[in-house]
C-alpha cells in the first residue's frame, strides 16, 4: 500500500481542527443511529483513530508550552516549562 492511499498515513497528517470536526461528525451519526451495524463497527473504529491523534496532537502541544517569567520591573526575563 503506497503513503497516499494508506489510512494510517493520512489519518497521522490531519491537524488537529480537521481529526476533531470528523470526530464530530461520526459521533453525530453514531448518536442519530442511523447507520448499520458494521458501519458503526467501522465508525467507531475510526473514532478511535481520531480521538488517539488529538490526544498526541495535544501533548505535543502542552510540551511546547512555556510560562513567561517577568523581573522586578514587569519586563519578560524567560521562560520555563508551564508543569514546573
Amino acid at each position: 500500500m503506497s503513503k497516499e492511499t494508506n489510512p494510517d498515513s493520512a489519518l497521522a497528517q490531519l491537524p488537529f481542527e480537521e481529526a476533531m470536526r470528523q470526530l464530530e461528525g461520526i459521533v453525530s451519526q453514531l448518536e442519530r443511529g442511523e447507520v448499520s451495524l458494521e458501519e458503526s463497527i467501522g465508525l467507531y473504529e475510526r473514532g478511535e483513530a481520531l480521538k488517539k491523534r488529538c490526544e498526541t496532537l495535544l501533548r505535543e502541544a502542552e510540551m511546547r508550552i512555556e510560562k513567561i517569567q517577568f523581573g522586578p520591573d514587569g519586563k519578560p526575563t524567560g521562560t520555563t516549562p508551564l508543569d514546573a
